[in-house]
């Protein structure tokens, strides 16, 4: 009986939780699609704020999956080699450089985003590009890929594996890819989807580095809300939803398939 009565206040309270954070977006993705906010359903469903929105952000939404997406492949190509040699290696100067990849993680976007400012000042062309968001998001999400992938490697013998690789003859590239990288394949896929997630919805140092030309989905999201119609902005929070929530349902189970595969 107590267990029962626990496990009901548990259950309730993870449903308060639940309607805590996803009722407000509910009732904003409603006004989306509402003629009238302030006259409520009553005043029927319509679809021209969701195409008013697609009209004028639609270039957002390609920009912001470009830019997580590439940043992805950037953090992969960095951070999963370089948790690899920091484990490997050990000793003062790896624990070094581990703390200076992460001092990200310590440091405000905003004040990521000022000293990408001061570093670039003299570069006007990369500036406005979509590069320059590029950068500032490998930076704020490297640590994020580093440190999952180390988590792994911290509770799997890698020295042994790749001892063992190497006395079959296997090179240092074949048994990085073939034998560490196979068995980083958790760690990998967490620090994946926490650097998509991260990018994707990252507003402060994106708001700093942005240009009109090279506005993301949080950056329109903002200046909808601030200078449009209150329907209009609930309309481009319901795309911002539709585009975001499938996509990372899909890396979630393609990372509990790789869970149970492994």
């Amino acid at each position: 009986m107590r267990d029962r009565l626990i496990f009901a206040g548990q259950l309730l309270f993870t449903l308060l939780i639940a309607a805590f954070l996803i009722v407000p977006a509910a009732l904003s993705m409603l006004a989306g699609v509402t003629a009238n906010y302030f006259r409520g359903i009553s005043s029927g469903f319509t679809l021209q704020w969701i195409v008013q929105v697609w009209d004028l952000y639609a270039d957002t939404i390609g920009r912001s999956f470009l830019i997580a997406g590439t940043t992805l492949i950037v953090t992969l190509v960095i951070g999963v080699p370089a948790a690899y040699a920091l484990h490997v290696r050990g000793g003062r100067t790896s624990r070094a450089i581990e703390e200076i990849i992460t001092l990200p993680l310590a440091i405000p976007g905003l004040a990521i985003a000022l000293a990408l400012l001061l570093t670039y000042n003299g570069f006007s062309d990369f500036r406005r590009s979509w590069l320059f968001i590029l950068t500032g998001h490998v930076v704020f999400t490297l640590p994020f890929m580093v440190r999952s992938v180390m988590a792994i490697f911290s509770a799997i013998d890698v020295k042994t594996l790749d001892e063992s690789a190497s006395s079959l003859g296997a090179s240092p590239l074949r048994r990085f890819l073939d034998v560490i990288v196979p068995n980083a394949r958790p760690g990998i896929l967490a620090g994946s989807l926490m650097v998509v997630t991260l990018s994707l919805g990252e507003f402060n140092l994106t708001w700093m580095l942005h240009t009109p030309l090279t506005k993301t989905l949080p950056v329109g999201l903002a200046d909808s809300y601030a200078s449009m119609r209150l329907e209009v902005a609930s309309a481009y929070t319901l795309v911002f939803f539709v585009m975001i929530i499938p996509l990372l349902i899909a890396m979630q189970m393609f990372a509990t398939w790789g869970e149970v595969r492994k």
